[in-house]
């Protein structure tokens, strides 16, 4: 859910209760999901600086499809290319992996070829 809010927004936006206890963070006028995912993002913009990362995005959007049928859709926290590894990663910032987030992470794989890297 990272975008620009006003200040009224993000108080009513913070103002429900996370069910993993998730506080709502604001930075650089992004409302991100929890203080981790902010965080995360803080370093990422530091390492884009420096070079060592390029093509960050946030909250990419992949369709799962298997034979033709969207089975669902996968929400990456951060997506960007790593310039020393040389490969394209996507992250996902988590205080607790569910079920349904292990099966979406096989399902990446199986119909991305992409590996997802749980952050903590």
């Amino acid at each position: 859910m990272n975008e620009r809010l006003s200040a009224a927004q993000y108080q009513a936006a913070i103002a429900k209760p996370n069910k993993y206890k998730a506080q709502r963070t604001l930075l650089d006028g992004i409302c991100f999901d929890s203080k981790a995912e902010a965080a995360y993002y803080a370093s990422l913009k530091l390492r884009q600086k420096a070079g060592e990362v390029e093509d960050v995005e946030m909250q990419r959007s992949y369709a799962l499809t298997i034979n033709g049928v969207l089975v669902c859709t996968y929400r990456a926290d951060f997506v960007f290319w790593d310039v020393a590894m040389k490969r394209r990663r996507v992250i996902d910032v988590k205080g607790m992996v569910t079920p349904v987030f292990r099966i979406k992470q096989k399902l990446m794989k199986a119909c991305h070829g992409l590996e997802v890297e749980v952050v903590k």
